[in-house]
């Protein structure tokens, strides 16, 4: 069947259509997004501005066009951080339907980080052992590990890129105390759950999911889009803390320079760059492979598992 799913997410808007069935991976078909950048578009209150509702209408009015010519049967529709802690969400939500008929479904933080969680481990696979995943998103940051489909600790923190930026590094060039007091913050908060998650041991695969990491992962080397997801694709934190220093001096328009960098994330790379350097640290990951699946993947996933289930109540029960 032909699903499309409609990600709202803090950065940006994505309306992806997958040919899917049970037991098959999920094809991605067609790709229509746009970077709102939500988490950016708060006013004083929290609220998320007229403006960027507006856009948010407007882009899933457009998805809905594209639904219709691309032949989908059945839409997904979810929301994140972004339009999960906002002043004004359930407003939004409300004028969201109203206006396109569509009802976002909100996903809470520990929803986001076991659905992406259920993505790395059907992408990687059993042998894999005790899985750690590490999504950097706009709003936040999502940590779940376990050995399992469903993971033994899921968490989230309010250490999204566009958040932080917004929040701490406003400017065009980063101020070396605005720097000091992000990286206190970033690591003062991961610091509150590294005890949950290392309880469960060492992780036997440690990885990372999410546009920041994928793009900090190319700025240190790993192969580009283009080579596809079946690349192997890696960011250690060795690489990673060597560029910390040329980000951290660099303008907005230069970090846009660097392979792999889009211009509308380039304001927030040094963020999630200092989120994730704080992250493998605290959690002792000397690298961390990049899976191309991560939320979008886990939300088809758990639907076709659903119709999976659905159709084995309907067959016989095997015999001997």
């Amino acid at each position: 069947m032909r699903l499309g799913v409609l990600d709202v997410g803090s950065n940006t808007v994505h309306f992806l259509v997958v040919d899917a069935h049970p037991g098959a991976a999920p094809l991605p078909a067609y790709s229509h997004k746009a970077e709102l950048r939500l988490a950016e578009l708060l006013d004083e209150q929290g609220a998320i501005s007229a403006a960027g509702v507006e856009k948010l209408i407007g882009m899933i009015a457009s998805s809905l066009r594209v639904a219709e010519d691309k032949g989908v049967v059945d839409i997904l529709p979810f929301a994140t951080s972004a339009v999960r802690e906002a002043a004004n969400g359930e407003a939004v939500l409300r004028r969201v339907a109203g206006e396109t008929g569509v009802e976002l479904r909100v996903l809470s933080g520990q929803d986001e980080a076991r659905l992406t969680f259920l993505a790395v481990r059907r992408w990687f696979g059993w042998s894999s052992g005790r899985l750690l995943n590490l999504d950097i998103g706009g709003g936040s940051l999502e940590i779940a590990c376990g050995l399992d489909e469903q993971p033994d600790a899921a968490c989230s923190l309010p250490l999204g890129a566009g958040r932080l930026t917004a929040r701490w590094l406003p400017g065009d060039v980063a101020d070396p105390e605005q720097l000091r007091g992000l990286r206190k913050h970033i690591r003062a908060e991961i610091a509150t759950v590294v005890g949950e998650i290392s309880r469960l041991g060492a992780p036997d695969h440690a990885v990372a999911t999410s546009k920041t990491f994928k793009q900090l992962a190319r700025m240190t080397g790993a192969a580009p889009a283009d080579a596809g997801p079946y690349a192997d694709r890696r960011l250690t934190r060795s690489n990673l803390a060597a560029w910390l220093p040329r980000l951290s001096a660099m303008t907005v328009a230069e970090r846009a320079q660097i392979p792999g960098v889009s211009e509308g994330r380039a304001k927030q790379l040094l963020a999630g760059a200092l989120v994730a350097d704080a992250a493998m640290d605290l959690f002792g990951l000397d690298e961390l492979d990049v899976c191309p699946w991560a939320l979008r993947e886990g939300i088809i996933l758990r639907r076709l598992d659903a119709m999976d289930s659905a159709a084995d109540r309907r067959r016989p029960a095997l015999t001997s």
